[in-house]
């Protein structure tokens, strides 16, 4: 049996790969080539694949490869799926490449939680070669194009993704919504709290129709005016 695969627009699907817990996505173009964005945890590629089985997909149809940023709950599953799609590696912000490169987590802003988060399953993963070096503003050739909002905080290089065609936005870790209720991540878990919390704020300045996170489930209705909202009320 597929694993789950969830549908958010056309051609345009969330892959939950813990549950909700730790989400990867998959756009597929007209011609069938497929772009995933994120790959969870070492043992998440087993997932993934089935999911994109559940679409008609084999790992063979993946093309491009994007990280939202340098964490092993979302690039713990980079190495294998470039191996087994046969892509020269991943696209990741500039920032935050020579963490993929060397396969190690963005460093924590708080020394004592990195110390102990360093022995945990998200702080190191399999180096995994860089394709692009993306950037702020780019508009990646995928379904149609694929904007990189930069917002930096949760790691130096962390990106979320806007599909302007489809009307989807990845916020990737720069907001979670855990148990379907928006917060911020831990400050442990960031290179810099305060900035993750600054820079998100674009995310309130883009008009998309879904919002989708990497930590919890998708919110389909008026979806941007309640990221708006948390905005408003969630900075500390």
């Amino acid at each position: 049996m597929a694993a789950p695969i969830v549908l958010l627009a056309p051609g345009v699907y969330r892959i939950p790969t813990l549950g909700d817990y730790i989400n990867a996505f998959a756009f597929v173009d007209a011609d069938g080539q497929v772009t995933l964005v994120d790959c969870g945890l070492a043992r998440a590629p087993r997932r993934i694949v089935a999911a994109l089985a559940g679409i008609g997909k084999r790992p063979s149809d993946v093309t491009r490869i994007i990280l939202t940023h340098a964490h092993g709950d979302h690039a713990g599953g980079a190495h294998e799926l470039v191996t087994r799609a046969g892509t020269e590696g991943v696209d990741v912000h500039a920032d935050d490449a020579p963490y993929i490169r060397a396969g190690t987590s963005a460093p924590w802003g708080n020394p004592t939680a990195g110390r102990l988060l360093g022995r945990g399953p998200t702080a190191r993963f399999t180096a995994t070669p860089v394709v692009t070096e993306l950037h702020d503003g780019q508009v990646i050739d995928v379904a149609g194009g694929l904007r990189v909002l930069h917002t930096p905080g949760h790691t130096p290089g962390h990106v979320s993704l806007l599909h302007e065609e489809s009307g989807v936005l990845i916020t990737g870790d720069a907001i979670f919504n855990m148990g379907a209720r928006m917060r911020w991540p831990l400050a442990a878990v960031c290179t810099s709290a305060h900035l993750n919390q600054r820079s998100a704020h674009v995310l309130g300045e883009v008009e998309y129709s879904v919002a989708a996170f990497t930590h919890g489930p998708e919110i389909r209705d008026d979806a941007r005016e309640r990221i708006r909202g948390f905005l408003m009320r969630g900075s500390r």
